[in-house]
């Protein structure tokens, strides 16, 4: 029996992400691999202390990193394929949230029911997966309490924070907007959060996919990719688990 799980906008906009994302994660590291020190306020360049360094070569002979050697050069094209991924992803993300504003998406499957906001809620919860307890019958056509907060941290937290500090590392956007660089405290801070904001969103994506896996691997993708869920496959994948 098959019972609807995700519409075409929910499949289409998360693939996009997925898309996009892997993209800027791939064209970002390239991008470090230019420079791989950070620093802490406006500026910073070889001449000054790194609040951190990562123990790469660099790609530019320029910069110190104790190697006896560089790393090939992909600064150009990256820094391009960057650039468009990361409007790929802010379209999404726009067309995303005003359509789940619009058709209730948001309201009904994102944000949490009124019985489950607690963190009792969210621990009884997390021990479920913890103990590799199968999903209820109510997550066939829902997410359950900790996937909604999750996604809700992810979409309108952690998300709208990496853009805007990739974008407080434009000097054309810093000259049009310059309160938003000021109030991260600078163009290197910028820079420093996010690093750590995008692998705050990679260790998302990786407890995603395991959680995925756990909860019925086949039948959670065919509910992403054609928009339904196999009651039979579900049931297969909770006896897998138990």
């Amino acid at each position: 029996m098959e019972t609807p799980r995700h519409s075409a906008l929910v499949r289409v906009t998360h693939w996009l992400t997925v898309i996009s994302f892997v993209a800027l994660l791939v064209t970002g590291l390239e991008i470090v691999i230019s420079h791989p020190r950070f620093y802490w306020g406006e500026t910073g360049n070889v001449n000054m202390k790194p609040l951190f360094t990562i123990p790469i070569p660099s790609s530019r002979d320029t910069v110190p990193t104790g190697y006896g050697y560089v790393m090939p050069d992909q600064n150009g094209w990256s820094r391009y394929l960057h650039f468009e991924s990361a409007w790929v992803l802010v379209l999404t993300g726009l067309v995303y949230g005003f359509a789940s504003l619009l058709n209730g998406h948001l309201r009904r499957d994102l944000i949490p029911e009124r019985g489950n906001r607690s963190l009792t809620a969210h621990l009884q919860r997390m021990r479920q997966y913890l103990q590799r307890r199968p999903p209820g019958a109510d997550e066939t056509s829902s997410y359950n309490v900790l996937q909604r907060s999750t996604y809700l941290l992810v979409i309108f937290v952690l998300f709208p924070l990496v853009i805007l500090t990739g974008l407080a590392l434009s000097p054309s956007f810093n000259a049009a907007v310059p309160f938003v660089v000021n109030s991260f405290g600078g163009r290197q801070t910028a820079r420093t959060l996010h690093f750590f904001l995008t692998w705050a969103l990679v260790l998302f994506l990786v407890v995603h996919v395991v959680m995925v896996a756990v909860s019925g691997f086949w039948a959670r993708m065919r509910a992403m990719t054609i928009g339904t869920a196999s009651t039979t496959e579900t049931a297969v994948a909770e006896k897998e688990v138990a």
